[in-house]
């Protein structure tokens, strides 16, 4: 029962890409890639962002599936992270025992991880919202986690309803979580890119007051109703 699988690592995300998505909004990249791979109902806990001072939290994602309550298989992850690494911990989506809490988000982040995102619970969210790296989690429980296994490191995991694989890049912030296959990185981002420079200049266009809106008579079938008359 206690056996975890270990698949090779994939490699990391370039550190030009890291740089780049840091500067994205999660919601743009998930509108720059068909608005699919978004990580549904994972959310930062508490105000675990504010140390990135509005950027995105960004790394590669270090792929962990673990049974439902159990962390044998994440502490095994912790040992084979890499600087710049994102946990993302496929606990089956289960809320009744956290997967981890501060002492392993502490020594997560002395390893150099940039983040940890759980298809599951975490506990201790006073200490996550006040800690050294964002926290993404299902939900929070005080009951804690057992050591047993199984589970997998660097394999395929389902986090949120999107498929992750072991090296895609990972990107979160108040939104929630968006995952960017490896090989689509590069390409996404450039859309990405391009949109957030277009919602900027429609920002500037609602300020003056002269924001295209023709677009929705080109979209919409409207058709007028006359409200039938009331019979005496």
């Amino acid at each position: 029962m206690n056996t975890v699988h270990l698949y090779p690592a994939a490699p990391q995300v370039p550190d030009d890409l890291v740089r780049r998505a840091r500067r994205v909004q999660a919601s743009v990249i998930s509108d720059s890639q068909e608005r699919v791979q978004g990580g549904v109902g994972i959310s930062p806990v508490g105000d675990c962002l504010a140390g990135l001072r509005g950027d995105s939290m960004v790394g590669t994602a270090l792929t962990v599936r673990t049974r439902p309550g159990d962390n044998l298989a994440v502490h095994q992850a912790l040992e084979l992270a890499r600087p710049g690494d994102v946990l993302v911990i496929d606990a089956r989506g289960e809320i009744v025992n956290a997967i981890l809490g501060e002492l392993m988000t502490l020594y997560a982040a002395s390893r150099g991880v940039a983040g940890i995102v759980v298809d599951g619970a975490v506990r201790d969210r006073a200490d996550l919202s006040a800690g050294p790296i964002p926290v993404f989690a299902k939900g929070i429980s005080h009951m804690g986690p057992y050591k047993s296994g199984p589970g997998a490191i660097h394999g395929t995991v389902t986090v949120g309803g999107a498929v992750v694989s072991d090296g895609d890049l990972v990107v979160g912030d108040a939104d929630g979580v968006v995952f960017v296959a490896r090989d689509r990185s590069e390409s996404v981002l450039t859309a990405a890119e391009a949109v957030t420079a277009s919602e900027a200049k429609q920002r500037e266009a609602i300020g003056r007051g002269e924001w295209d809106r023709s677009w929705i008579q080109d979209a919409i079938n409207l058709v007028h109703v006359q409200e039938a008359a009331h019979s005496a």
